[in-house]
């Protein structure tokens, strides 16, 4: 419901006013990100750090106008703080998330192996050497980043400086983090029925608000899935448009019972391997010192997701072989005399 109008809106009018402000902060999200897509900013992000020494907030849009990384809608649109907090939250997090992807390039770029397609022993020892965790880090990830790295030595004829040069800036989800806002943009607090909340925030009426008449205050009823405990303290959603839908990722908050070294009577066991990703099977202690298991336990399979990647890896070895030779082709016949 517009509370400005009490007017109630239609699943499509909500849709469409949700996707305008998002569509605000991806834009803002994306600006600023390309702005610092390169490995100085990011190393300054992830040091933790500013200018000054002073320890970096944990909150990414913090952090940004503490280093004074700051953004601005459109020239004609009017947002409030609030949507420009969002925008610089979207982006801290995914500079944070490039800095591994950076080291992991980084330690492979200087310690580059004579034959890319077989290092030896010492080039691995080496290269995991000089990667940030690379004692623990699987094979396949060291060799997918060689060959995306044997990729732009391909088309652009020498080595990349970096991750920034070969990979350019991703691009933003169209998503609300309210998280990052307050009362002045967002509330959220529990209806009077159970399992009931009410969401309110503050959406645009127009896709290029022109100024602050053109955001009104939104009620949407939410109800909470039955996993949300009745006693957990429910915390401002991220929105996103999905199939025509508006759909709230919820976070809650709930106490639960401290743990306790001894005196546990069901354990829950849990292991890992190759052909079965994860085995899971539960057993309770009874009072005369008998085990018995809880259910036949669970599986959970991997094999159909990664013949799938297997699959679509080699589809596209042979497109890029294919392309390589047509290219190639191409070249022979443009110098034949």
């Amino acid at each position: 419901m517009d509370e400005r109008t009490g007017e109630v809106l239609a699943a499509a009018v909500l849709t469409d006013r949700v996707g305008w402000a998002a569509g605000l902060v991806s834009g803002m999200a994306a600006n600023l990100l390309a702005r610092h897509w390169n490995c100085a900013d990011v190393d300054v992000l992830a040091s933790g750090e500013d200018a000054g020494g002073r320890a970096l907030p944990s909150n990414a849009w913090m952090a940004l106008r503490r280093l004074g990384w700051t953004i601005a809608p459109a020239e004609g649109v009017k947002v409030n703080d609030r949507i420009v907090r969002m925008a610089q939250e979207q982006a801290g997090r995914v500079l944070r998330a490039a800095k591994w992807r950076a080291d992991l390039t980084a330690g492979i770029l200087t310690t580059w192996p004579g034959d890319p397609d077989r290092r030896t022993a010492e080039e691995w020892d080496a290269t995991r050497e000089a990667v940030p965790g690379g004692q623990y880090l699987p094979s396949n990830v060291i060799k997918s980043r060689t060959r995306h790295v044997t990729a732009f030595v391909r088309k652009a004829g020498r080595m990349p400086l970096d991750v920034f040069e070969m990979e350019a800036a991703p691009r933003i989800a169209r998503m609300l983090l309210l998280s990052a806002c307050d009362g002045q943009q967002a509330t959220i607090e529990r209806a009077d029925e159970p399992g009931r909340a009410l969401l309110r925030l503050q959406l645009p009426t127009r896709p290029d608000p022109a100024s602050y008449k053109d955001w009104t205050w939104v009620a949407c009823p939410i109800t909470l899935p039955p996993t949300v405990p009745a006693d957990a303290v429910i915390h401002l959603p991220t929105l996103r448009v999905t199939g025509g839908q508006v759909r709230a990722d919820l976070a809650y908050t709930h106490a639960v019972p401290g743990t306790r070294r001894t005196g546990h009577t069901s354990a829950l066991g849990v292991d890992w391997g190759l052909n079965t990703l994860l085995s899971a099977g539960a057993a309770r202690l009874h009072d005369d010192g008998q085990t018995t298991a809880l259910g036949s336990g669970g599986q959970f399979r991997a094999a159909g997701v990664l013949a799938r990647q297997h699959r679509l890896r080699r589809l596209s070895e042979h497109l890029h072989t294919k392309a390589d030779h047509l290219n190639g082709s191409r070249q022979e016949t443009n110098s034949t005399p």
